[in-house]
């Protein structure tokens, strides 16, 4: 297509390159957005639940710990409940983005634009 045009022939297969990889990444993205994780705390009486991008989308509580007595206790357990459903969260995206990244044959650890 671009042949006698020396190195823009080049330019144009890495522009290519360019473009694929961007659209896997906002598939990935998309992709990140719609799956559901679920932190827990207090041996499950309080779930969250997050997008695998961290944002939270839910909350369970088991009725038997709301007691007004113990308000600082659920308070915690809601909070480590939240923080368990974003770090595993951030652990997905992660595996995701090493896969995307193996895909398109660059190192595990290498760093893609987000």
């Amino acid at each position: 297509m671009l042949k006698g045009l020396g190195g823009f022939g080049d330019m144009a297969k890495m522009m290519k390159a360019a473009q694929d990889m961007q659209a896997k990444l906002a598939e990935m993205q998309e992709a990140l957005a719609n799956t559901v994780v679920i932190g827990e705390s207090g041996a499950g009486l309080v779930k969250a639940r997050c997008t695998a991008k961290g944002v939270i989308t839910g909350l369970d509580i088991d009725p038997s710990i709301l007691v007004p007595s113990e308000k600082e206790v659920v308070e915690d357990l809601i909070i480590a409940a939240i923080k368990d459903a974003q770090a595993r969260a951030a652990e997905r995206e992660k595996q995701e983005t090493r896969k995307l990244a193996e895909t398109l044959g660059l190192p595990a650890d290498f760093k893609l634009p987000f």
